[in-house]
């Protein structure tokens, strides 16, 4: 199939990338600056340049894929409105396509702090920090039909290489100090970045998908113990300190609110596909994890 990507030099949207060629889609992706094309050509891939936040510098070219997949976000003041550009352009190019699909890129802080186990069906009490991201599920959703098929993929908080909010923890275990924002018994909701990518891959050729897929690695750990776990492989024992959420807050803002939910949550719709995570845990993953980051930091 022909793929139109965006966010491909991203954290989920390289992973992305890697699982659509080695599936054997040819790829476009969307590029802010043309600096990073010849990188994407030696791996055969066609970079289009142009900006989110202009939808008429890359809409043009964006016409005619089989298959559309958004893992970007831009991270400026714009940034809500420039998502929900590329949503309404991306979508305007994949219902001209037709046969097409779209997929787009949303999280499980969209379900807030979780009583029990949430599935795709679970109700929607997002966090501040990503309270526009159901209306902008719903545009997609909406959108199914005609000949465009739509889903809406809500990642786990990712881990692996050298990226992203455990990869941070790793960073800060080497440093010497971890934080944890307020008790640390709040579950985190946990994938695997290679998983992750191959469910997008999975989406893009299943026929049958559509809606709302989970992406979680079905474990329920909580803070305190992906800290411990961390802290017990690092190369000297760091200092573990817990931070009152008001204090984060001051710091972090709204991130920090995400960081203290507590959630479990359950990806049975992707399952049901055949989608199996070949890591269930970051606990159990951590020599891995520490050594895909020591590799990913002297790779930059």
């Amino acid at each position: 199939m022909r793929v139109f990507l965006t966010g491909a030099t991203g954290y989920i949207g390289s992973a992305v990338a890697d699982a659509l060629l080695r599936a054997g889609h040819e790829l476009t992706v969307l590029v802010r600056h043309a600096r990073s094309a010849p990188a994407l050509a030696a791996r055969d891939v066609t970079a289009v340049t142009g900006d989110m936040g202009d939808p008429e510098s890359y809409a043009a070219r964006a016409a005619g894929f089989d298959a559309y997949v958004h893992t970007a976000f831009e991270s400026s003041p714009r940034a809500v409105d420039v998502d929900r550009m590329a949503v309404t352009t991306l979508l305007a190019a994949a219902r001209q396509s037709t046969p097409s699909v779209f997929v787009y890129t949303s999280g499980i802080w969209v379900l807030g702090s979780t009583q029990g186990a949430a599935t795709e069906e679970a109700a929607l009490d997002p966090a501040p920090l990503v309270a526009f991201r159901p209306a902008h599920e719903q545009l997609v959703l909406d959108a199914h039909g005609d000949g465009l098929r739509t889903c809406v993929v809500r990642p786990g908080i990712v881990y692996g290489g050298a990226r992203g909010i455990i990869s941070d923890m790793l960073t800060n275990a080497d440093n010497g100090l971890m934080r944890v924002i307020g008790s640390g018994t709040n579950h985190w909701p946990t994938v695997y970045d290679h998983d992750l990518a191959e469910l997008y891959a999975l989406l893009v050729s299943e026929s049958t998908a559509s809606g709302v897929y989970h992406a979680t690695d079905g474990s329920a750990e909580t803070v305190t113990e992906i800290a411990a776990a961390i802290a017990a492989y690092a190369q000297s024992q760091p200092d573990v300190r817990h931070v009152p959420l008001a204090e984060a807050k001051q710091k972090l803002g709204p991130f920090a609110d995400a960081l203290a939910l507590d959630q479990v949550v359950l990806s049975p719709r992707a399952r049901a596909l055949g989608w199996q995570p070949s890591l269930a845990s970051v606990t159990r993953a951590v020599p891995r994890l520490f050594e895909e980051w020591r590799s990913g930091r002297s790779d930059a």
